[in-house]
């Protein structure tokens, strides 16, 4: 082949290349721009408005406060409100609920996604079906899937646009490394122990996630890693991401008890009337 017909080709797929990339991330800006404009009318899109103030604020709103026992907030995972299209996003989620889930093994709500989160991600206490908090977070995040079809999911509670796990063996994780790389590249945001700054909420300790949330197991907190961290550039191997994540989750954490997040008018009766 002449070498000028190759390099004609070479920068022809060079530019390609380059539109591709700004097409894609074009459209991400265009997708974001979309989903946070054009609130529904009156008091449908007051609680879409409300919804997205509790998400992003959720350790510190005063109806959500009393139900969160750590310092995180929804965004902490579904970063920029859900809007991040890799990170746990909120976009399309709605669409597969009503779901199977496997943990609970029932068919669950998007409510009940979102209270689950409270007892685990969270550390707090379940708030109640139908109260105003739950009913503003699902209309958020039902608002985001405005427009696409539905696709209950019988598998898992899991949207269409959920965290791919990694391609690796968890098994393969080395915890060692991921002090060092934690080091490196978490540290000066989370904190040395851990314990977050205004940069970064908490990883491990009394503040973070407890042991029943989904990011307590290594495939899933590396899966998460992978296509979230560092924030803005994630970079991370897949291997890098698997050793952080076996390491973050190997410190102390709070233990999930279930009866101990439940409120109170739910929780067994230690004393039983006698019949």
């Amino acid at each position: 082949m002449p070498a000028s017909r190759m390099f004609f080709l070479a920068a022809l797929f060079f530019l390609s290349a380059v539109l591709s990339f700004s097409t894609g991330a074009k459209a991400d800006e265009l997708e974001e721009s979309s989903r946070t404009k054009d609130l529904p009318r009156g008091e449908l899109g007051k609680f879409v408005a409300l919804g997205r103030d509790i998400v992003q604020n959720t350790n510190t709103h005063p109806l959500s406060r009393s139900y969160v026992g750590n310092a995180l907030t929804c965004s902490s995972c579904h970063l920029n409100a859900g809007l991040n299209p890799k990170a746990a996003t909120f976009l399309g989620a709605a669409t597969a609920y009503p779901a199977w889930s496997p943990r609970e093994r029932r068919v669950i709500t998007l409510e009940d996604r979102v209270l689950n989160c409270f007892m685990r991600s969270m550390n707090g206490v379940r708030p109640p079906n139908g109260s105003e908090v739950s009913v503003a977070i699902t209309t958020y995040i039902t608002w985001l899937s405005n427009g696409e079809r539905m696709r209950m999911n019988p598998d898992a509670p899991l949207g269409p646009n959920h965290v791919e796990p990694l391609s690796i063996d968890a098994s393969k994780a080395d915890s060692t490394r991921g002090k060092a790389l934690y080091a490196d590249h978490c540290a000066s945001c989370h904190g040395d122990n851990g314990s977050g700054s205004d940069d970064g909420p908490p990883v491990w300790g009394d503040e973070s996630y407890n042991a029943g949330a989904g990011l307590s197991h290594v495939d899933k907190l590396a899966a998460w890693l992978k296509v979230a961290m560092p924030l803005d550039d994630p970079y991370l191997s897949e291997q890098q991401a698997l050793d952080i994540a076996a390491f973050v989750n190997s410190q102390p954490r709070p233990k999930f008890v279930l009866v101990e997040h439940l409120p109170k008018s739910e929780r067994p009766d230690k004393h039983p009337p006698k019949k």
